[in-house]
């Protein structure tokens, strides 16, 4: 299972977009340009209560999706249940946090109602969010959160949201779906190197350091070490963890011992998983498998002095923290160096 999966976030949304948006809306004072983000964020407040009290139901949204950016979910979630009758993208904001209890408790099926209410609806405003509707309930199905548990809907709905690889549509379903062939009971590695690979071309660093392992090890493609490191070193680049683990296990295995240890060092800093940069695009337990990686073969270069000094009590402690962090990844690893792979 690929649990937890990420709900979706609303298309094309970048952080503190909504926040430079109202700030160059008609009437927004003037005397708050260049001053301090927090200065900044409370004017905006204000202006946009002001423009409520006058019957604005746009700025009701921005209200509420200033709030959602902070982190004052329960403010958010309010202004959205205000406007989501009329407003499909707080329907859309409401549901993601009924589902995923910000601001709320958790009710999957609240969450799951408002989606097949985008899905469902004809309404010309609701279109550019129904791809990202649909891989919500696709992912209710896979979960059996809200739903009833399927493996069978949760393919049918991400294959709608994919909508065979337009970029448009839900990059998030299209990876997810790579994910999704890649593992027993559904595994057909073709498929997946087929969806990590309309991903990748859509713009997701998750597919892309996927499609960076399955080059490595041929995995539903011929064995290409050229596009494997093209491929890990760019999603490396990007933020993917997952990526840099498989970095480093390719710069040990191929005698590269300083860059194997210089780049552990930098991943095994990481300690809070959800503040990562890109934390949203990449599931937590493929960050977590990259961090075990790096722990791991730094581990080894410590304990044996390859690419830095040795130093056995670090040696284990990052032996320790591989394994915490993923046992089954380090269990793996271990069984290399007993059978002489590592």
């Amino acid at each position: 299972m690929m649990k937890k999966l990420n709900s979706e976030t609303l298309p094309k949304r970048r952080e503190n977009e909504i926040l430079r948006s109202v700030s160059q809306m008609p009437g927004f004072p003037q005397d708050t340009q260049g001053r301090a983000p927090a200065d900044l964020l409370d004017a905006a407040e204000q202006y946009l209560k002001e423009r409520i009290e006058r019957g604005d139901k746009q700025a009701r949204f921005l209200l509420g999706q200033l709030c959602f950016e902070e982190g004052w979910y329960e403010d958010a979630l309010f202004h959205f249940e205000k406007v989501k009758d009329e407003d499909y993208q707080a329907l859309y904001q409401a549901g993601v946090m009924y589902y995923d209890g910000l601001g709320t408790r958790e009710d999957q099926r609240r969450g799951v109602e408002y989606m097949k209410t985008i899905i469902s609806s004809g309404d010309h405003r609701a279109r550019h969010l129904k791809y990202a509707a649909a891989y919500n309930v696709g992912r209710a199905c896979y979960e059996g959160c809200g739903m009833r548990h399927s493996d069978q809907e949760a393919e049918r709905w991400w294959l709608i949201a994919a909508d065979n690889g337009n970029p448009k549509a839900s990059v998030k379903a299209q990876s997810v779906l790579g994910m999704f062939y890649s593992r027993p009971p559904n595994k057909n590695l073709q498929k997946a190197f087929l969806w990590h690979s309309e991903a990748c071309g859509n713009g997701s660093v998750e597919s892309q350091g996927a499609l960076g392992v399955m080059y490595l090890y041929g995995l539903g493609i011929r064995r290409n070490l050229h596009c494997a490191l093209e491929c890990l070193k760019e999603a490396a680049e990007r933020g993917n963890v997952y990526a840099q683990g498989h970095l480093v296990s390719y710069y040990y295995n191929h005698k590269l011992y300083t860059k194997a240890a210089e780049l552990a060092k930098r991943v095994v800093q990481y300690d809070n998983i959800d503040l990562l940069p890109n934390a949203e695009a990449c599931l937590p337990i493929y960050t977590a498998k990259g961090i075990a990686m790096a722990n791991f073969f730094l581990a080894r270069c410590l304990h044996l002095g390859l690419g830095t000094k040795p130093d056995a009590a670090a040696a284990k402690q990052h032996y320790r923290k591989a394994f915490c962090t993923d046992a089954d990844v380090t269990s793996d690893l271990q069984c290399d160096v007993i059978y002489g792979k590592i």
